[in-house]
């Protein structure tokens, strides 16, 4: 996903697009990530790394419907937050709240990251979200929620001993006490937390202590790391995790977004995965620069596998880069039905519904062309640029006719259409930066459309992004492109992602 480049520089993000909520551990000469999935299943995509900057999705962690559970009732936004990786004892740790109610916080391990996964492990008596999980020396676990509450816990069954009590909450008056980490580093103990809340006022602030139970001392510079009332062009930085370096440095991932346009600023692609390096100065650390562009490593670059631009659906399971909205049935959703082919059925009926059936992957740049062969045959559906069900733009095929559709909060309308021959079509969008005019400007501009069959692309519709942004939808997601069916059977041949800049 990173490239290396040729001044001796990396590219942050290291995960880009909407991959919100890192949380990394190291096994030997492996790194592992995981991150938020809100209301998309499957959930928790896992990445793998040799490198800390070259990062490979090598599967979802909740990939079966008794794992993850999300009702049409769960809202956008909702669903999965703030999970934690770690690996202790021979195995992989992986512990999340799941917002939908009912539902609280789980526990899941595996012996490879790349799954299978167990079935969950319930936490009911553990309350709150973003849990971190801890060992100390005589093996007792200690689970840390947001708000600085800290309780002990088995692993294994979910039991909790005593009742929760309060560590550390950050700076007195700060909102947004979460995400707490809590380590053994050297002779102290560290509890790293987010404060603020997750938008401009973002922020990492950390404290010491002797025990994993505190008491613990904040750090006389907190917060370690912000970009509050700055014109960085990386902004919300926070909601961080340290792991160390091939060298035995020391790194730190955590989210931030990338704001465009003019005021108060739009970003579109959701919360992202940043690198930054850190030192230690007086047993506290000193988080460097969080830039576009990082000097490159002391240790070799080991750059994955290149992701193929074009999905052909040959595959009889999807890659693990696709998501869908809330579930996917199989009856709804298959590459069996059509060899080479992507068949979607029809339950909502557009996506303004719940229970669209829908199959996208995030947008990871600020700049890319999108295409796909799509059949309607008997039925409705296209491609489509989705925040949540109140603010998604998309291009559908249907009994002779194309049609480009727009929904803005209550409004929805169709922005253009034009007449096509029965039979498959390619539907198009692109997405591109806008030149800026003055403060109102907005991020980016998306046009959709139809290609044409020597090859032009007749432009039906000419959107701007600041609707899609979540400035303007709220929330804590970012665009997913995908493949949708709003009535009957539709298929589709191939779907095609190119980038067209960072």
């Amino acid at each position: 996903m990173s490239e290396m480049q040729q001044d001796a520089a990396v590219t942050n993000p290291v995960v880009p697009g909407f991959h919100p909520d890192p949380s990394v551990c190291r096994v030997g000469d492996d790194y592992y990530l995981v991150c938020s999935s809100f209301e998309y299943f499957p959930g928790i995509p896992v990445f793998h790394s040799r490198d800390l900057v070259n990062w490979t999705q090598i599967g979802n962690a909740l990939d079966r419907p008794a794992q993850l559970r999300l009702t049409a009732d769960t809202r956008s936004s909702g669903g999965i937050y703030a999970p934690t990786l770690r690996h202790h004892d021979g195995r992989f740790w992986l512990i999340v709240t799941n917002v939908t109610e009912g539902a609280g916080n789980m526990l899941f391990t595996a012996t490879d990251p790349a799954g299978p996964w167990s079935d969950p492990v319930r936490l009911p008596e553990v309350k709150g979200i973003d849990p971190d999980l801890a060992w100390d020396e005589d093996g007792t676990c200690w689970c840390t929620v947001a708000g600085g509450s800290q309780v002990r816990i088995d692993p294994y069954t979910g039991e909790t001993f005593g009742p929760p009590h309060k560590v550390w909450a950050g700076t007195p008056g700060a909102q947004a006490p979460e995400a707490p980490h809590l380590y053994r580093i050297g002779e102290y103990w560290y509890l790293l937390i987010a404060e603020g809340g997750t938008e401009r006022g973002h922020a990492v602030s950390i404290a010491r202590g002797r025990t994993p139970t505190g008491p613990f001392e904040p750090c006389p510079t907190n917060p370690v790391l912000t970009h509050r009332g700055t014109h960085r062009p990386i902004q919300n930085t926070g909601h961080a995790d340290l792991v160390q370096g091939p060298d035995g440095s020391w790194w730190m991932v955590l989210l931030g977004v990338r704001p465009r346009g003019g005021t108060p600023g739009w970003h579109v692609l959701g919360r992202e995965t940043f690198l930054a390096p850190v030192t230690w100065v007086d047993g506290w650390p000193v988080v460097g620069e969080v830039t576009p562009e990082l000097p490159a490593p002391a240790w070799p670059l080991v750059p994955g596998p290149a992701e193929a631009p074009r999905d052909d659906f040959d595959l009889s399971e999807l890659r693990p880069q696709w998501i869908s909205v809330r579930d996917r049935p199989e009856e709804h959703c298959t590459t069996k039905e059509r060899a080479g082919w992507l068949t979607l059925r029809a339950r909502g009926a557009s996506l303004d519904e719940p229970d669209v059936v829908f199959v996208g992957r995030r947008q990871q740049h600020l700049t890319c062309q999108v295409r796909a062969c799509v059949d309607p045959a008997e039925g409705r559906g296209g491609l489509a640029v989705r925040l949540d069900e109140e603010h998604h733009y998309e291009v559908e095929a249907s009994d002779g006719e194309v049609r480009v559709l727009a929904r803005v909060g209550t409004l929805r309308t169709v922005v253009g259409s034009r007449s096509v021959p029965a039979g498959p079509v390619v539907l198009g969008v692109g997405i591109s930066g806008t030149p800026p005019r003055d403060s109102r400007t907005g991020p980016d501009t998306v046009t959709l459309g139809i290609e044409e069959p020597d090859g032009t692309f007749t432009v039906l519709g000419t959107l701007d992004g600041r609707y899609l942004s979540t400035e303007v939808a709220g929330g804590f997601t970012g665009r997913v492109i995908g493949l949708y069916a709003a009535a009957g059977t539709v298929h589709f041949d191939w779907f095609d992602y190119e980038p067209l800049g960072l």
